[in-house]
């Protein structure tokens, strides 16, 4: 197989997202459920225009292009729109606007008052509509519904061109109920059925009407029921029924999977505020699959299987809930590549990249049905095994996974390393794969001092420590399971690592790692966030780490709302590029986790406090994928980014991975210990408790209290064999 090259005047693919329409202009409410998600206007409505991204959505397909709620056949006024703490339900309060007959005013608004309730569950939306009357007559009121689906795949959504669609089927009708359907060039028929209860009083294939009489004081209920199933069953149940009966499943779902997890509450409302969001996304944004709990990347582009981003979700979250990791190894091993295929980037060994299952990816039109093309997945998922087996001890597990361990170990050392150099470089198989393949996947991300591209193989040096951490991650859990050679051969490997890339990477002239190595072993010498994530796998020398924490709190770096993917005195430094400037609250949380184990907690507490200001801007305090990398200013919140995904799972994940830095928090299982190293709280936090820390079937609540520069920790309740252990 002969590899294609990146080149560097190679532009983006056409499937990259694009950024003509921000998605800042419209302001959002979201809502996800399993691969269901829904992107509302903040009235509830699904609003048709061009380059829009409101829908429902299924498995990578939209189900709804139009959902239109009008009241006497205009626009209801907006009062509020929230979601709950628990992100289960979106609650939408409107108001009828001024209705007229005749040109008179025959009504004024705000006399009638509409509560729309939604929320999903097992593929299916469902609504409640209250109206009431405040009214001092007898009021008839119509209510309307306008909907439509064009069927589009997420990647048609996004901006990729498509020449030829499949089929949209004429709609089936009945009293209360329609049936959408479309029949794809990949010869799958997808549908859209909706009920409503009572019956509208008319009924087509676009429009379902309700002229509701309300009397003064009183209220009227709607019910909505949106099934976006490809084989729709009729349901047993009516629609109210369903209702009332699916709303209780779902806050259950909900309840059941984070009652495991720490808890956290703060003396500082704001931040318990944003630590709740924090938590209700990571958990909104987890898919249930066979193998357990999976976390989807993000909303409203990344809602799918990614293999670097639940990886580096799980490891976040390690700490406070493991079966997010344990759920994420067990269907990575699943979907383990076992054969080459040029089209997919897979070799035997890899780690998934992205999984897709729209039309789009069935036919091949986008590479990513099942796509290996990132160079950081196998590693990652060798770190995260270590992590979880030093964070539960569960050997059974580890024992499931060891196959799937060799075989990445195998794909490092053969496919990762062609040349044989020691370091894992990335290619592509065909030139319809991805140009870059770390986590900054930007056609323009990885280039020298002077601007230029760098052209492949490129060895990225955050990957170095991911495999770094791999080979120590193998040498613990081959000594667990008694694999002794084993053991000693992935020691030497991590030390004979470490020594080569200190060698070839690290440029004493601007006091950090090249960003990478070139085709030509040549290196990017250019200040960026990555080497920040070498700190996290432990493979630096202490000096060069506090080299590094200096530059990442200098002016240029540190924008005040953290620490930017590349310094501002770099040639294609731009605040507003997807990774040449811009703020991601993942790789400032990494970092920090990194800055904590060599010791450099004001360094920490720094980037604590710009993202938890930061989120103070923010919608709901929910930090985004990414923001601008513009310097902060008084009085003015951070620039947002135009088409960054809100909630993002990793983004979700950053302030919890932010507290654990802060507190150097770890957890010994063998010792049953719970222990804080060097524990510090950041100005913004006088208080902290955290609630539910568990070795096993244990568990721990402790409360932690600032006093001037040091902490005090106490032990609050205690359940079963566990210790709380404070290093000073």
């Amino acid at each position: 197989m002969s590899a294609v090259l990146p080149k560097a005047d190679q532009v983006e693919p056409p499937y990259a997202v694009g950024a003509t329409l921000s998605l800042q202009e419209r302001q959002y409410r979201t809502l996800k459920n399993g691969d269901m998600f829904g992107i509302f206007d903040l009235s509830g409505n699904i609003l048709p225009y061009d380059g829009g991204t409101e829908g429902l959505y299924n498995r990578d397909t939209r189900h709804l292009s139009v959902f239109d709620l009008t009241i006497g056949g205009g626009r209801p006024v907006l009062l509020s729109s929230t979601l709950r703490e628990d992100n289960t339900a979106l609650i939408c309060d409107l108001a009828n606007p001024d209705l007229t007959r005749d040109g008179t005013v025959v009504l004024d608004h705000s006399m009638v008052h509409v509560r729309r309730v939604r929320f999903m569950i097992n593929a299916t939306l469902f609504e409640r509509i209250q109206i009431r009357s405040f009214a001092h007559e007898p009021q008839l009121i119509r209510l309307e519904f306008t909907f439509d689906s064009d069927f589009a795949d997420l990647f048609e959504v996004r901006g990729t061109p498509r020449v030829r669609r499949g089929t949209r089927q004429a709609p089936d009708v009945d009293e209360a109920s329609v049936t959408l359907g479309y029949v794809g060039l990949d010869e799958k028929r997808r549908t859209t059925r909706l009920r409503f209860s009572p019956q509208p009083t008319t009924l087509d294939g676009g429009r379902a009407s309700f002229d509701v009489e309300v009397q003064p004081g009183q209220q009227t209920l709607l019910y909505v029921e949106i099934d976006c199933n490809d084989q729709p069953v009729v349901a047993a149940r009516d629609v109210r029924a369903n209702y009332l009966i699916s709303f209780v499943e779902v806050r259950r779902w909900m309840r059941t999977r984070s009652a495991r997890a720490a808890a956290m509450e703060s003396s500082n409302e704001l931040f318990n505020e944003a630590i709740r969001r924090a938590i209700s996304d990571l958990y909104m944004l987890i898919t249930e699959k066979p193998t357990g709990l999976y976390p989807y990347a993000g909303i409203p582009w990344f809602t799918a299987v990614f293999g670097r981003d639940a990886l580096i979700t799980a490891y976040q979250a390690l700490w406070l809930d493991p079966a997010i990791a344990r759920g994420v190894l067990k269907f990575l091993a699943e979907v383990q590549a076992t054969e080459t295929d040029a089209a997919a980037d897979s070799e035997p060994g890899k780690i998934v990249h992205e999984m897709r299952n729209g039309e789009m990816a069935e036919l091949g039109e986008v590479p990513f049905r099942r796509y290996y093309g990132s160079v950081d997945s196998t590693p990652l998922f060798v770190m995260l095994a270590g992590a979880y087996f030093e964070r539960t001890h569960d050997g059974h597990m580890l024992q499931q996974l060891w196959p799937h361990l060799e075989a990445a170990m195998e794909w490092i050392a053969k496919y990762g390393d062609r040349d044989g150099d020691g370091f894992v470089e990335y290619y592509r198989a065909t030139g319809s794969g991805l140009q870059n393949q770390g986590w900054k996947d930007s056609f323009d991300s990885v280039f020298h001092a002077d601007g230029s591209l760098a052209e492949g193989p490129i060895a990225l040096c955050e990957v170095q420590g991911y495999v770094y951490a791999a080979h120590r991650a193998m040498a613990e859990i081959g000594r667990r399971l008694g694999h002794e050679q084993v053991a000693t051969f992935h020691d030497k490997q991590a030390e004979t690592l470490r020594a080569a890339f200190e060698e070839a990477f690290w440029c004493e002239e601007i006091g950090t790692y090249a960003i990478a190595l070139d085709g030509a072993k040549k290196p990017c010498r250019i200040r960026t966030s990555n080497p920040g994530h070498l700190m996290m796998t432990g493979m630096i020398l202490p000096e060069r780490a506090a080299r590094m924490a200096e530059g990442f709190m200098s002016h240029d770096f540190f924008s005040g709302w953290g620490i930017r993917t590349v310094a501002s005195t770099e040639a294609r430094y731009n605040p507003m590029g997807y990774h040449n400037g811009s703020v991601w609250p993942h790789d400032n949380a990494l970092i920090a986790m990194g800055l904590a184990r060599y010791g450099h907690t004001d360094a920490v507490a720094k980037i604590f406090e710009g993202q938890f200001d930061a989120a103070l801007y923010i919608d709901m305090r929910r930090l985004p994928e990414l923001f601008c990398g513009f310097a902060r200013r008084r009085n003015q919140g951070p620039t947002f980014y135009p088409v960054a995904c809100s909630p993002q799972a990793w983004a979700a994940a950053a302030l919890p991975a932010l507290l654990q830095a802060s507190l150097g928090l770890s957890i010994d299982p063998a010792a049953r210990s719970v222990i804080f190293s060097t524990p510090k709280l950041p100005s913004f936090l006088d208080e902290m408790i955290l609630h539910n820390i568990r070795i096993g079937e244990a568990r721990v609540t402790v409360r932690i209290q600032r006093m001037g520069d040091e902490v005090a920790i106490n032990v609050r309740e205690r359940q079963g064999d566990i210790h709380v252990v404070v290093k000073s």
